[in-house]
């Protein structure tokens, strides 16, 4: 997802036409308000199978499609969206003066933009990098449908898993008929919260280290 976001949206605010960006950023607006369960359709339809015929098969793995691999390529496609539309903001956000003043200097321009325009801009990137997986750790609905949901813990990719979102959705409408069973699943969503909240503060303080240094 990093090098499919990050490099897309230098070429966008940095090489573009002004026309072209702005046809861009409505297209990623569009696409950023696609709801899940279109993804979640589509991975059934394409991804599911890719991977059963044609990605394990030459990994030399026997796979029904519904792994982890398939949550994870539905993931990025979910989330590459919306990281993509903060990057163009982080990197329309720098002065242009900055560059200007590097350019005057004698340096080229992917120089600048490697040493200068990424440089000022690596507290925004690690920020939008940050919510957009943690926008990934709460998905529901398309995770649920490609994943498989088989409760076991999986040792590769191509194996099915049964994230935390899809385990409480799944089963939130049974826990009122079966004793303890709210208790488990409210443990369940404290621990994502916990990761989630984990993942945050850790990303805050890269960032903080990033903007002192």
């Amino acid at each position: 997802m990093i090098p499919l976001s990050l490099f897309p949206a230098i070429y966008l605010t940095q090489y573009a036409s002004g026309r072209t960006l702005n046809i861009m950023r409505s297209v990623i607006d569009i696409l950023a308000g696609i709801p899940s369960v279109i993804h979640g359709v589509w991975g059934v339809l394409v991804i599911v199978p890719l991977i059963s015929h044609y990605i394990g098969p030459f990994f030399g793995n026997d796979s029904s499609g519904y792994t982890l691999l398939a949550g994870g390529i539905i993931l990025a496609i979910a989330t590459l969206p919306f990281v993509l539309h903060m990057l163009l903001e982080v990197f329309r956000s720098i002065p242009v003066e900055l560059k200007e003043a590097t350019l005057s200097l004698g340096a080229t321009y992917w120089e600048t933009i490697k040493k200068v325009v990424l440089k000022k801009a690596l507290p925004g990137i690690v920020a939008a990098f940050a919510l957009g997986i943690s926008k990934a750790f709460g998905e529901t609905i398309a995770v649920l449908m490609v994943v498989g949901n088989v409760v076991q813990i999986p040792t590769g990719i191509f194996e099915a898993g049964y994230p935390l979102p899809a385990l409480i959705a799944n089963n939130y409408g049974e826990m009122m008929s079966i004793p303890m069973y709210d208790s488990a699943l409210m443990f369940a969503a404290l621990l994502l919260f916990v990761v989630v909240l984990a993942f945050n503060f850790i990303s805050r303080f890269i960032i903080q280290r990033t903007t002192t240094y």
